[in-house]
């Protein structure tokens, strides 16, 4: 099996970034037709685009570091995990693409010894895309045959108070509510999937709290680029989340997405999922 000892893990997210963007191409191709759609056992939806796309991504990651397992939403590759291994998602936010809103993402993330080292999550129809491996950067999308045109990116200090809170549009509940309560919330934006990771390491949002249950692809990617521009994804205790619990179903328990760190002593969440 391929390792990753002394590879660039800027390089590795690069890389990365040009998988995430094929297969968004996919995605937006399937944009517009007709998708019928299938309720899965957790009782989430799954269409021929998330197969479509996740088949892409498990074929180019095989390419580039074979034998390396992969646990992908669509599949679940992998029967047991490694020191090192991808966590995929390939359509996140499969209810906004069915919806049309746009607000879905491609998520790829190389875990190492439980966190991830490199990472990508690319926003097709919002026309972003977000790495990270030493450092996290953002870049529009290439159109065509055009370049990335990276910058850093990096969180901002939280406000005195009126912080911008981002919510989901369908996972609210009343464990999340109480942990925000605690915080001096002016504003709530809602947005979908992994981009909420994303606009807090961009300096546009401050905290995300989930008390839900989540998955470890649908946290993994974001979670590596928001502590690499600078701030931080905890669970109860401040302790960062943690992944490859094949154990558990490769579930998180809750957590809190923050920008400025101090903010994690003003949290309180709990310690089992709701």
């Amino acid at each position: 099996m391929m390792r990753f000892d002394g590879q660039n893990p800027d390089e590795i997210a690069l890389k990365l970034a040009h998988i995430a963007v094929e297969a968004g191409r996919i995605l937006r191709g399937m944009e517009t037709a007709f998708l019928e759609k299938r309720i899965k056992d957790d009782g989430t939806p799954t269409t021929a685009a998330d197969l479509a796309a996740e088949q892409l991504i498990l074929k180019r990651l095989e390419e580039a570091w074979p034998g390396v397992p992969v646990v992908a939403e669509e599949t679940c590759s992998a029967g047991h995990v490694d020191h090192s291994f991808f966590l995929v998602d390939p359509l996140d936010g499969t209810g906004d693409f069915i919806r049309g809103t746009g607000e879905y993402s491609v998520n790829i993330a190389l875990i190492q010894g439980q966190r991830p080292t490199a990472a990508v999550v690319a926003a097709p129809a919002m026309g972003s895309i977000w790495i990270a491996g030493a450092t996290a950067r953002t870049s529009p999308l290439p159109d065509g045959t055009a370049d990335f045109d990276w910058r850093e990116a990096t969180v901002r200090p939280a406000p005195e108070k009126d912080l911008v809170a981002l919510v989901s549009r369908r996972h609210g509940d009343s464990a999340t509510e109480v942990c925000l309560s605690a915080l001096s919330i002016g504003t709530r934006r809602m947005t979908s999937s992994a981009l909420k990771f994303c606009l807090i390491a961009s300096g546009e949002a401050d905290v995300y709290v989930r008390c839900g249950p989540t998955m470890e692809w649908d946290t993994a990617a974001g979670d590596h680029i928001l502590t690499r521009a600078g701030g931080s994804v905890v669970g109860p205790g401040g302790i960062p989340l943690t992944y490859g619990h094949e154990d558990r179903g490769y579930r998180n328990g809750p957590f809190a997405a923050i920008g400025d760190n101090a903010l994690a002593s003003r949290l309180d969440l709990p310690r089992v999922a709701s």
